[in-house]
């Protein structure tokens, strides 16, 4: 299939990458929208991986106030330099992952955020529902594992689908943007505010 300036631009418009990296999409994908899309995501990650090592001093605190006043949320999202802090598509990225913290309600921001003493409690729990279900024993800690990994998915934002699109995870999301602004760019801290509590 050729390869048309159009069909380049219409995939730079839906995934913001560059006109170049586009038409390396489509090349490899055989002019196939949907898997050059892929193929660019998967591109990003790889290089937003190689990024992560790199400080990330500069950034904003996002805040939203759920309609009715009852719920708040306060994000701390940093990149590397306050130019990519000033993007549009840094302040959107803020602004979404601070309302999905509003509804999603993580307890922390990844794994090694939580506190030890929850997951183990959660693993005790899991165990003895485990233990009540009359699998046979030799089973429990892989059930248990699989178990406490759901949990996680439940209980870390990185871990989490987002909200608006449950096949992507808030960490697709971060290394999406990473991808796209040649930074790392870092989840900080969060905290939630609900009236009563």
């Amino acid at each position: 299939m050729a390869i048309t300036a159009a069909t380049v631009k219409a995939l730079r418009e839906r995934s913001g990458a560059g006109m170049m990296d586009c038409k390396k999409a489509l090349t490899e994908t055989a002019g196939d929208m949907e898997k050059a899309a892929d193929y660019l995501r998967k591109m990003g990650m790889a290089s937003a991986s190689k990024r992560a090592h790199r400080t990330a001093a500069q950034g904003r605190i996002d805040t939203y106030i759920h309609p009715g006043n009852q719920v708040g949320v306060l994000l701390e999202v940093n990149a590397e330099t306050d130019f990519v802090a000033k993007t549009d598509e840094f302040i959107n990225f803020c602004h979404e992952v601070t309302m999905h913290i509003a509804a999603a309600r993580p307890l922390a921001v990844s794994r090694e955020e939580l506190d030890p003493a929850v997951v183990e409690k959660e693993r005790e729990i899991l165990l003895d529902q485990v233990k009540n279900s009359g699998k046979p024993e030799k089973f429990w800690d892989k059930i248990v594992e699989g178990r406490l990994q759901k949990f996680y998915q439940e209980s870390c934002l990185l871990d989490q689908a987002w909200v608006r699109d449950g096949k992507v995870t808030i960490e697709d999301l971060r290394k999406q943007l990473s991808g796209k602004m040649g930074e790392n760019i870092v989840l900080r801290r969060f905290a939630v505010f609900q009236v009563g509590q």
